[in-house]
């Protein structure tokens, strides 16, 4: 691919934004591989979580814009600027749906949708040196990439419309005390922090982690019966899987499971 370096390892695959000399920026060149490569992970039952980051000293500083300011006042119509923003859903999506546990790894700046981008996924590690921002309206714009359903979710209504309409620039710590960033680590020990976090989830059942991560994603969408319903259903069918199975014999033989994701 030209914008991404995709590597695979022992059931982590690591997603790596390369275009450093603009900040990791999204063209729609990327936002189509990203699109590919997450859809590509949610049908691998050999991948067990993805990690996604920046090259460079950037993670993803957002769409790219100097790109997109050629179509600005162009005659090629709302259709197809709205063609291209579906594209950028899509992906938005093809996120949201990875049934794997994703991680963030944020070593620099994320703003816009490269900030929405690391929000979709589950879990974030930020470098000291990451900064966040939801940068839309300062570009003319409005928030995109999931950003209007993941941020309520993440901060509460009131802090998500501080955050989308002022547009402030967050430091890492800043973004930690909000509770949408998991870890903050110094820069040298991002790769170490991340690392920790892949080999803890590779000793963990896939079909459960999956299971858990769905209920939790459509948590806000269900009422209480619902969610129960959905927990006894995705719970009886873990009851037959072999890796519950090997859970509590090796409960039982007091000594570490190993799961095979069946």
């Amino acid at each position: 691919m030209d914008t991404l370096t995709v590597e695979h390892s022992g059931g982590v695959v690591t997603v790596t934004m390369n275009r450093p000399d603009r900040k990791n920026a999204a063209n729609p060149q990327m936002f189509d591989e990203l699109t590919e490569v997450f859809r590509a992970i949610a049908s691998d039952r050999q991948e067990r979580v993805m990690v996604i980051t920046g090259a460079g000293d950037g993670f993803c500083s957002g769409a790219d814009l100097a790109e997109a300011a050629e179509t600005v006042d162009s005659d090629r119509g709302i259709g197809a600027s709205l063609a291209s923003m579906r594209a950028v859903g899509q992906c938005a999506l093809a996120l949201h749906q990875i049934p794997q546990p994703t991680i963030a790894a944020v070593n620099g700046v994320a703003a816009g949708a490269g900030c929405n981008l690391a929000l979709g996924c589950d879990l974030i590690v930020a470098s000291e040196q990451a900064r966040f921002s939801q940068i839309f309206v300062k570009r003319g714009l409005n928030i995109d990439f999931g950003g209007s359903w993941i941020l309520p979710r993440l901060v509460g209504m009131h802090k998500a419309k501080e955050l989308a309409l002022l547009a402030d620039m967050l430091s890492a710590r800043e973004a930690e005390a909000l509770g949408f960033v998991n870890r903050v680590v110094p820069h040298e020990a991002l790769a170490g922090a991340v690392a920790d976090l892949t080999d803890r989830i590779l000793k963990l059942p896939p079909v459960a982690l999956a299971s858990t991560k769905r209920l939790l994603n459509q948590s806000f969408s269900v009422s209480m019966s619902e969610a129960l319903e959905f927990e006894d259903t995705a719970q009886a069918m873990n009851f037959g899987a072999r890796d519950t199975a090997e859970a509590l014999l090796a409960f039982l033989e007091k000594r570490d499971p190993n799961f095979t994701g069946q």
